[in-house]
């Protein structure tokens, strides 16, 4: 798997699209009423006072990559209080290299409609105005990757969360991971309804155990895939005297390990055989105890051959950022597609030498770039360089 990855990622493309946000319209979005935003530069910062509004947009931006955007909030949360309960995301994007001034510009957008009675409502999909089936499609145009404050503890926090921010992962270089990751969320649910009913037909078990099988073995296939790829990369990239230190990451999983170890068959078919042998205790638990739903992620500080848990404040949040740059190269590197970078609050914990770095390595990635701060000084070094955006609330402003 490992010797694959690295000849992917060796022939990985040398000039990837990239997609640029050129024109960006809200409509009732968070504590926007309306608006209308020019866009020029390769890189944008958004500075402000906190509750001004920054995160705001990089969360619309969010929304046109698949699953629940960067705050994973619901849908009617995002809709501007006040007003009518629906709300729409619309961007004008460049879809070539906007450096050279080649390509061409789609539309892309995405809302939700005001309520209408008990009717839930659902995120609608339009490119070029057109109604679009789901957010795949936007996938073909645009992808994203993003850092936020949230994500700070990462390798403290839960397991859970590393499981999530794992498939995040996955799902910009592979948009139908969600919709596997949700059908194997349903289909361990069924599973415990019937185990906690009893229920009295044997067929009835074996049907959702074969069901449970082969979602979870497809989702740790990708998953083992995209770490595996991500790992070579940085395995490959590495330099010690990084401002940002490299990761080293594995899956801590047993399915992910069983997959690793057998073909998809015979692991579904191992893994059919571990649910039906645990069914009494998983009825027992309430819940099925063995499954990707359970995975881990590893991280260790590469330099320091320490985990990551046990590295300062600051040395998580720089092997942090590395990983994310290094996952956006490799998105560059797997779909032909530079995504856009959206980096929240991404100057807390960072000297100026550490500032100038991620500078640098921003621009050398070639994708659009979003960063947020509260402290205009910290950007100050890309004055000239990039469109500096003062936010105040409900409106964005040029900061001079």
């Amino acid at each position: 798997m490992i010797a694959e990855s690295r000849a992917a990622v060796s022939a990985r493309p040398q000039s990837a699209r990239a997609p640029a946000v050129r024109r960006l319209i809200l409509a009732d979005f968070r504590s926007y009423p309306a608006l209308d935003l020019t866009l020029e530069a390769h890189m944008i910062v958004l500075t402000g006072e906190n509750g001004a509004g920054k995160t705001n947009v990089l969360e619309a931006l969010s929304l046109l990559s698949p699953g629940r955007g960067l705050r994973r909030a619901e849908l009617a949360d995002c809709a501007r209080i006040g007003g009518r309960g629906g709300f729409a995301v619309s961007v004008e994007i460049d879809t070539q290299d906007h450096r050279l001034q080649q390509g061409q510009r789609v539309q892309l957008g995405v809302g939700i409609d005001a309520p209408d009675g008990d009717e839930p409502q659902a995120r609608r999909f339009r490119i070029d105005q057109t109604p679009a089936p789901s957010g795949r499609a936007l996938a073909n145009h645009v992808r994203l990757v993003w850092q936020t404050p949230a994500m700070d503890q990462l390798f403290t926090g839960s397991a859970g969360e590393r499981r999530r921010f794992i498939d995040r992962l996955v799902l910009a270089v592979d948009p139908d991971h969600g919709t596997r990751v949700n059908a194997l969320d349903r289909a361990l649910r069924n599973r415990n309804r019937l185990l906690e009913e009893g229920a009295a037909d044997r067929r009835w078990i074996e049907a959702a155990e074969h069901e449970v099988a082969e979602l979870a073995v497809a989702v740790a296939a990708a998953r083992n895939d995209t770490i595996a790829r991500l790992a070579a990369l940085i395995f490959a990239e590495r330099d010690a005297h990084s401002p940002f230190p490299f990761a080293e990451i594995a899956l801590d999983g047993e399915i992910e390990a069983l997959v690793a170890a057998a073909p998809a068959l015979a692991a579904e078919d191992r893994y059919r055989a571990i649910l039906a042998h645990h069914r009494a205790r998983d009825a027992a638990a309430g819940r099925t105890l063995i499954g990707p739903h359970t995975s881990d992620l590893a991280v260790r500080h590469g330099p320091k051959q320490l985990d990551a848990r046990q590295c300062s404040t600051g040395e998580q949040k720089a092997l942090l950022t590395g990983l994310v740059l290094a996952h956006a190269r490799l998105v560059a590197a797997t779909t032909g597609i530079a995504p856009i970078v959206l980096l929240d609050e991404i100057s807390a914990h960072f000297d100026p030498l550490r500032r100038a770095a991620l500078f640098h390595e921003l621009a050398a990635l070639g994708g659009h770039v979003w960063m947020t701060g509260a402290d205009d000084a910290a950007f100050a070094e890309l004055t000239g360089r990039a469109q500096i955006l003062r936010v105040t609330p409900g409106r964005i402003a040029r900061a001079n």
